[in-house]
């Protein structure tokens, strides 16, 4: 019983650092993609 609750928390964790990470990404190639065209435009 234990073990299972434990693995489940662990995958929870993985989960929640994989969604940090891809809005982490998300945000750093928009904030790339508005400096480049930013930067063309001015």
């Amino acid at each position: 019983m234990m073990h299972g609750m434990m693995d489940g928390g662990m995958m929870w964790g993985m989960g929640l650092i994989w969604l940090l990470l891809l809005v982490l990404l998300v945000l750093g190639i928009a904030a790339l993609v508005k400096y480049l065209f930013g930067g063309r435009r001015g």
